[in-house]
Formats: structure tokens, sequence, C-alpha cells
């Protein structure tokens, strides 16, 4: 092990400069972007240079975990709102998967994001369900027209908005009563990153990530964020966390970034042996991983509360 020895101890979290914690817990940028700046950047720059996990291409591999991703909180969902086909919103539907999913599923399906960029890459039959432009400008027209769905999708997208609390009290007039809404963010500034910083195993904070993310949450602050916002949370489950390679000198990509695809490509390995189980087992481990405060990201299922 690298870094100071014994530890026993972890101090709380002393904020970055660029930092703030809002009084739900969750983290924030003290000098957010404007809305204009943040709209150039997703029409001309995100998809377009690869920024964030967005590729222009992927593995037969990564395809195939894509997919079981997707299938494994499909299921989820399934769990709380039975198998009946109905209707889908994908806010920042990025590349189009989820939307070819329920699609396939014989479901009414409606994708809204910045750019075409990523689905017209990936997916390009499922342009014709997409809406492009200012994803909240769109939000509102639809929450004007008293327009609602069966499920809304909210994929790592929570994370770059200015204001996520507007954003999750917003969605609860898209939502049908019965309906769910599937939030994912990443697992941000958690205990175990702070481990790994305070016994110097990694040299920064490195899941900062600016100008992509402006919110930063963990499970904890993402329960307090929804609460607050009218949602009842039925669950919240994790995803592998390749960030565990950081605690394995050998492995560890941020003191050596040419170990960063080899933890990529493990990281698929054991998401798909992991996905081998069965989808129940693993929806079970991924759940267990939140628990404990782990996983790359977290995903709640919410429902509109009473």
């Amino acid at each position: 092990m690298s870094g100071r020895q014994g530890i026993n101890k972890i101090e709380p979290l002393e904020i970055d400069p660029r930092l703030r914690r809002h009084e739900l817990g969750f983290l924030e940028l003290v000098n957010k972007p404007t809305k204009e700046e943040l709209l150039s950047y997703y029409e001309n720059n995100y998809y377009q240079n690869e920024s964030g996990s967005y590729r222009k291409s992927y593995s037969e591999l990564e395809q195939t975990v894509i997919g079981l991703r997707i299938a494994q909180r499909a299921r989820q969902i399934s769990f709380f709102r039975g198998e009946v086909p109905g209707s889908l919103l994908d806010v920042g539907c990025g590349e189009g998967f989820v939307l070819r999913h329920y699609a396939e599923l014989g479901w009414s399906v409606t994708g809204l994001d910045f750019s075409l960029a990523g689905v017209e890459r990936m997916n390009p039959a499922c342009i014709r369900y997409v809406e492009q432009g200012d994803v909240f400008g769109l939000l509102d027209e639809k929450i004007h027209a008293n327009q609602n769905y069966d499920l809304v999708w909210l994929g790592n997208v929570l994370e770059h908005v200015l204001d996520p609390i507007a954003l999750l009290n917003s969605l609860r007039k898209l939502v049908k009563r019965s309906g769910l809404l599937l939030v994912t963010v990443p697992n941000d500034g958690n205990f175990y990153h702070e481990y790994l910083y305070q016994s110097q195993q990694i040299p920064e904070r490195w899941w900062i990530a600016i100008p992509d993310h402006i919110s930063y949450f963990t499970a904890d602050s993402l329960k307090r964020s929804v609460a607050k916002s009218g949602w009842d949370c039925l669950a919240i489950h994790g995803d592998f966390p390749i960030d565990w390679f950081l605690a394995n000198e050998a492995a560890n990509f941020l003191t050596d970034r040419a170990k960063g695809s080899e933890a990529h490509q493990a990281r698929l390995r054991l998401d798909f042996i992991i996905a081998q189980s069965g989808v129940d087992k693993a929806n079970r481990f991924y759940e267990c991983l939140a628990d404990i405060g782990l996983g790359r990201n977290i995903t709640a299922y919410l429902r509109p509360a009473a």
C-alpha cells in the first residue's frame, strides 16, 4: 500500500475551494456556468469530443455491457410497475440506447437532448424519437401541455444542471401518479474517495469534473434531495465501482494513467460476469453496494410522494 500506513480515522471532508455544500448535503460548484454557456457546450462539444462516458465507437463487449445495465434497470422498473408497456421520456437521451431498448419492448418513447450527435452515431434508427434543443425549455413545453409519462429516465443528467432541485420538482409534473422516475448520478465525494485521498493513495479529488459536473451526490445526499423534491425513494442501486482499482497500487490509474484502459476493460469483464448470475441476483448485488456507499454511479427508483 502506498501513502500513510495504519490510518484509522477519516476527517470530515475539507471542501475543495471550487465547491460548496448545499443545505441538502450534495456539493456544487461555487462558480457555475451560465445557461447560455451550458447550452453551447452540449450542442457543440460534449458528444463531438467524447466527453464524459461517450465514445465515437464501442467494442462488442462494451455494447453488451451497456445493454446488460439497461436491462437490469428495466427489470427493477418492471418490479415496481409491472410489465405492461407504457410511455417513456428519456431526458438527456444521449446515444439512444435506452430509447432503443424500450421501443423494442413496444413502448411509446420520446427522447430529449441538446444534440443529435450521439444518437446519430450509435442508434440512427431512433432519431425519429428525439426532440433536439434546450432540454429544459422542451420540458417546460411538455409541462404546459399537461403531458405525462409512465416512466421518466434521467440517466447521468442531474449532475450537469444548474439547479438539480428545481429539475426534480419539475419532473414531478411529468410523471403519472402511478409512474416512476429513474435518476442515475455519479457517486462522488463518498467515504471511500475521502479515505483514498487522506491516505495519500490518490493525488487529488479526481471526481471533480469541471465543466461537465456542477453538482456531486452520494446516496445519502441524493435521498435527501429527492425527498425534499416530493419523491418516495423505492430503491437505490450502485454499479460496478471502477474506483476500487485505486486501492491497489499496481492498478491505480490515477498515479499511472496508462493503467486506465485496462481498468476499464476489467470493469467491463466483471460487469459481464456479475450479469451471468441473472438479473435479479445482479440487482441485489448492486443494491448492497449502494447500501454501503459504493458504486461508481448510483441509480434511484422514485415514485411521486402521496
